[in-house]
């Protein structure tokens, strides 16, 4: 009986080794080629704005205390989805986050298109004490947010750092950041003005935690939450049935 191929190539330990690499290579092959072509399969997105220092700080909170883990920011074209939460992610959307944060875990639910869905005052509640909000919920609280000052002096070497992975901040955003992210929190002081200046009128600035005397985490975290899925109106431009962008609630 003649002897199997695979056979004759499991002793012979380098045209083993050789075949492993190829298949692994296909796999590579498969993961990398989209890259080449990334630019023209992602969407354009004109209006696209950057996160501002404030954004990004609550960015990195969110990131810290793990709420990825249970909430995505992707959601699919399924028609179950859209109706639930909004017109479908695009890439675009995503064009400015590093690391990206779209999962797939939903033990709360999706928050591509939280931004603008509630007031501030709603967030802070909810961060506070999910349960006096949603009674069924089983996420942690974070009351301790509203009570720790936000650290602002490393912003700038934040942005600096992102702007080396391609986010377009320009020196003037880079060397403002600091007080850019005091600005975007304390809406009645002459730091505000240069917010809207540097990232566009669409910016909501405002008192995201209910107190302007200092700039906390909490105010960060609402901050970003409140500017999920409003970066761009591309979503609601670009769908079947397109839909409004909803309005920042204070």
């Amino acid at each position: 009986m003649p002897e199997l191929f695979h056979r004759k190539i499991e002793r012979t330990a380098i045209g083993f080794l050789l075949l492993i690499i190829a298949a692994a290579s296909v796999g590579g092959i498969v993961e990398i080629s989209p890259l080449f072509t990334i630019h023209e399969t992602v969407e354009d997105a004109p209006d696209m704005r950057l996160y501002t220092p404030l954004e990004v700080a609550g960015r990195d909170i969110y990131v810290r205390e793990g709420c990825y883990a249970c909430h995505s920011q992707m959601i699919r074209t399924l028609s179950d989805e859209v109706d639930r939460y909004g017109p479908y992610s695009l890439a675009v959307e995503s064009k400015y986050d590093h690391p990206m944060l779209w999962g797939s875990k939903r033990t709360g639910p999706d928050l591509a298109r939280i931004g603008g869905k509630y007031s501030d005052i709603w967030h802070v509640a909810h961060l506070s004490n999910p349960r006096e909000v949603v009674p069924e919920s089983n996420m942690p609280a974070y009351a301790f947010l509203a009570r720790t000052p936000l650290a602002t002096e490393d912003l700038g070497l934040q942005l600096a750092a992102l702007r080396e992975v391609g986010v377009p901040y320009t020196d003037d955003m880079i060397s403002n950041a600091a007080r850019d992210a005091y600005g975007q929190a304390t809406p009645d002081t002459d730091f505000a003005a240069g917010v809207s200046e540097r990232y566009g009128d669409k910016t909501q600035v405002s008192a995201f935690d209910g107190v302007t005397t200092e700039v906390t985490e909490m105010d960060a975290l609402v901050a970003y939450l409140q500017v999920l899925g409003r970066l761009t109106d591309a979503a609601y431009k670009q769908t079947a049935a397109p839909e409004k962008a909803p309005n920042p609630q204070n």
